[in-house]
């Protein structure tokens, strides 16, 4: 059930994407305002991370589970509702302060009730389900909101945000039967103290740093550009750039299935495999926006099958995460490792957005806007990430030399 309740959070956190024209029409806006939607949002869930991974620590997952539903419901219900500007970014604070209490919720559960050599599994099949999320606003909300329209589509998601809520009290349990608390101190102090220990571990930053790289390229993609870069890019039907983000989600199912097994079994490849990825991706986004022509399907299908395979490695950050910090600090580590892909990803989604607007003031974007929009959206992104991924690893390693401490051997 805390499962269920990150797949509603995923699917309020990308429903703008599959309903950016509607949302230009409904409050008559530009693209760059559009942007503004997903970035208000990701700001207020990458800034709430801390604080809420502070306050995890010492309520438990439960409790911060269903109060992130009951947040986000109450946000798609005025989102829905909306007909202005302020009513509309009002309600997407409220589901980004929401989104912000979730997974880091479901990922504090895993090693209580999980054995550490599933838990790498475990972290890729919950950030694998949550995906679903992806498939249900590409899919039953996109078909949802072209044949009954805004109010019903978001109001719906107001719904089963209440009900998820609802069950989350009912069913889910902080720790398992027979098992005690070892919570943190409280006070001023033990806050303070908890949050030296996961700033001055680099391990946390390696984490941070590698969820920067992996995911805003996805998320940027998938959030909000996506649908417009396949139509007015390159010629896509609705329904076809609608499969292509359904593409995405279901490759990160198989993808992460892959990555959680190679990280249970080989943790000393964990960067590598990060490396890698990056590579990947950037080779591939090469491939679509170096030609000035609009590119084949196949094509355009590769690159969402690869930014899944980066939405699916940025979970690796959180089990450097894991394996670096005290439990009693774990949901303050994983929300600081998670502000990392948000933080890149707001910046990604408003510069893209800029970007389109100085090109194209009229708004009727051509191929040769977007190929510029996201290659100086994200180059610079790319080199500060693997720059960090590279300087956090060699601190982790020289911490290792000087403390040998075992755990990093697997680094």
């Amino acid at each position: 059930m805390a499962l269920a309740a990150y797949v509603i959070a995923v699917t309020g956190r990308t429903s703008l994407g599959v309903a950016g024209p509607a949302a230009i029409d409904r409050f008559s806006i530009s693209a760059a305002t559009l942007a503004t939607f997903s970035v208000i949002q990701l700001s207020v869930y990458a800034a709430a991370q801390i604080p809420a991974g502070l306050v995890l620590d010492r309520v438990g997952s439960r409790a911060m589970i269903a109060a992130g539903a009951l947040l986000m419901g109450a946000g798609q219900l005025m989102l829905a509702l909306a007909d202005t500007m302020p009513l509309a970014l009002a309600a997407r604070v409220l589901i980004g302060l929401g989104d912000a209490a979730t997974l880091v919720s479901v990922l504090r559960l895993l090693p209580v009730w999980f054995r550490p050599r599933v838990v790498p599994m475990m972290t890729q099949v919950s950030g694998i389900l949550g995906q679903l999320g992806q498939v249900i606003s590409a899919v039953p909300f996109l078909v949802v909101l072209l044949a009954f329209g805004w109010v019903p589509a978001f109001g719906s998601l107001a719904g089963a945000g209440l009900v998820v809520a609802l069950l989350v009290l009912a069913l889910v349990r902080d720790l398992p039967p027979g098992t005690t608390a070892n919570p943190a101190a409280h006070g001023r102090g033990s806050v303070l103290a908890g949050l030296r220990v996961v700033v001055g571990e680099p391990g946390t930053w390696l984490g941070f740093f590698t969820h920067f790289v992996t995911l805003f390229p996805g998320n940027m993609l998938l959030l909000l550009w996506g649908v417009p870069f396949f139509t007015a890019g390159h010629g896509l039907s609705a329904p076809r750039a609608g499969a292509l983000l359904t593409v995405a989600a279901l490759s990160t199912i198989l993808i992460g299935l892959v990555l959680g097994d190679l990280v249970g079994r080989y943790p000393a490849r964990r960067s590598l495999i990060v490396l890698l990825t990056v590579a990947a991706t950037t080779l591939v986004w090469a491939g679509i926006l170096l030609p000035a022509t609009p590119r084949p399907f196949w094509q355009l299908t590769v690159l969402a099958v690869v930014s899944a395979a980066g939405m699916a490695a940025c979970t690796i950050g959180f089990d450097f995460a894991r394996t670096s910090v005290p439990h009693a600090h774990l949901g303050t580590a994983t929300g600081l490792v998670n502000v990392g892909g948000y933080l890149a990803s707001v910046l990604a989604i408003l510069l893209v957005g800029l970007i389109l607007d100085l090109s194209q003031p009229s708004g009727d974007y051509a191929l040769a806007d977007f190929r510029l929009a996201f290659a100086v959206g994200q180059a610079p992104l790319l080199l500060a990430g693997v720059a960090g991924v590279l300087l956090a690893r060699r601190a982790v390693r020289r911490r290792e030399l000087r403390t040998t401490r075992v755990q990093w051997s697997d680094v």
